[in-house]
């Protein structure tokens, strides 16, 4: 649910791997593309209300939902991101599904100084984070389904880097605290890992174990690519969280392939 950025080569991968793939867009114009990819497409809007399009047919014969839809809330956009997935889990009951894998943030564990593994208590600051987490919570409680969530960090890939948006940025706040980021090529390991060993019920950090300051990083990452550096106030900030992968590494056994 959720062909974008990550969910697209995310389809492909399990393609590749002999799984056949339902795919949803919100986008007609799309449809073709993921037909071409061996996806077969549905065009699935949800909305706080309802949802448009064949949710039925789409869930049919699906064994396993991965949910990759992000909750709108930058800007002046506060949807209710708890009541669409409230819609998509009445959708799924006539269904056969029995796993979900629920792709969350790390933006849940708001502002908590320090380090975090996958037993730290969550405090959201922002409305992303709250609702993300109320999510996580309402597919937890379905005792008929087992859920896998996993909170990425800040993600990055081909044509995406933070970096980009902050060139050319000054007064920027807290430079001394450690980068929590992942690479889509590692998005795609742990979600397609979760799946073909069949983690069920559990919670996962998914960040790469490197964390160097957010200054020294986007410093070396804007050299890197021939742009401006941000800069960073030369106060000394909250030290930031730290966020490990703890159970990914020494649970799983999940080996990181892509550098940031």
């Amino acid at each position: 649910m959720g062909c974008g950025w990550l969910g697209l080569p995310l389809a492909k991968k399990f393609i590749n791997e002999g799984y056949e793939v339902n795919g949803t867009t919100t986008s007609e114009e799309k449809l073709p593309l993921l037909s071409k990819e061996g996806i077969q497409p549905f065009l699935i809007t949800l909305s706080e209300t309802k949802i448009t399009g064949d949710i039925s047919s789409f869930l049919s014969k699906v064994h396993v939902l991965i949910i990759n839809v992000p909750p709108k809330l930058r800007g002046n956009h506060k949807e209710n991101y708890v009541r669409k997935m409230e819609l998509v889990l009445e959708a799924m009951k006539p269904s056969n599904i029995k796993h979900v894998v629920f792709v969350s943030s790390t933006s849940v564990y708001g502002d908590i100084d320090g380090e975090v593994t996958e037993e730290t208590t969550p405090k959201p600051s922002t409305e992303s984070g709250k609702q993300l987490l109320a999510c996580e919570q309402l597919f937890l409680k379905q005792p008929e389904i087992e859920t896998t969530i996993i909170r990425f960090g800040g993600l990055i890939g081909i044509n995406r880097n933070p970096v980009t948006m902050l060139s050319k940025r000054k007064n920027l706040k807290n430079g001394n605290a450690p980068i929590n980021l992942i690479h889509l090529n590692d998005c795609i390991g742990i979600i397609y890992k979760s799946v073909e060993e069949n983690w069920g019920t559990e919670l996962i950090n998914g960040v790469y174990p490197y964390h160097p300051s957010k200054k020294d990083y986007y410093t070396l990452q804007a050299i890197k690519n021939n742009i401006e550096a941000p800069e960073y106030t030369e106060d000394i900030p909250k030290k930031g969280k730290l966020i490990h992968s703890y159970t990914l590494t020494n649970v799983k056994g999940f080996k990181f392939t892509t550098t940031l």
